[in-house]
């Protein structure tokens, strides 16, 4: 059976590789608005696809971030509308929310935004912190040190300028 992300991944890829070298850049940054993919995948589909690595990675980050922004200011806003309009209902809290409550209060905005990426996609990671009440500067700030860290350690790596000996 064939994996939706990785076919995702190859179509992204050629898709890059087909087009003229102005638009490759578009291209990776779309592929960083995907959830799973992010800024980090995005600049390895460029890479792989030609782009220099500088171009892919900074086109695979602002792609993942401005679809974060995009999410967190959606998300801060729903949330006021709701609390302010007294639609707080008590809801039993399910094992996913009570598990990144846990997250949050164990580590911080800055921990689960840097440490988020191991786990669940930086868009989910993003709604959840707004949603929660985390002012949407702070999630933006955090979110997008993390895509910046990821994306550049990421594109060390595939580029080998990090190499892990054996």
């Amino acid at each position: 059976m064939a994996n939706p992300v990785s076919d995702l991944i190859l179509g992204f890829q050629d898709l890059v590789a087909g087009m003229p070298d102005l638009l490759q850049p578009v291209i990776v940054a779309l592929a960083g608005a995907v959830p799973f993919i992010e800024g980090e995948g995005a600049a390895a589909i460029g890479i792989v696809g030609g782009i220099h690595p500088v171009v892919a990675a900074l086109a695979g980050a602002i792609g993942n971030f401005v679809c974060v922004a995009v999410i967190v200011l959606v998300s801060s806003r729903a949330r006021v509308a709701v609390t302010s309009r007294g639609g707080r209902a008590d809801k039993p809290v399910s094992a996913r929310r009570e598990k990144f409550q846990k997250a949050y209060h164990r580590y911080g905005t800055p921990g689960v935004s840097l440490l988020g990426p191991l786990l669940i996609p930086t868009q989910f990671t993003a709604a959840a912190l707004a949603a929660t009440g985390v002012p949407a500067r702070r999630v933006l700030l955090w979110q997008g040190i993390a895509i910046v860290l990821w994306t550049t350690l990421i594109t060390l790596i595939i580029t080998g300028i990090i190499t892990f000996a054996v």
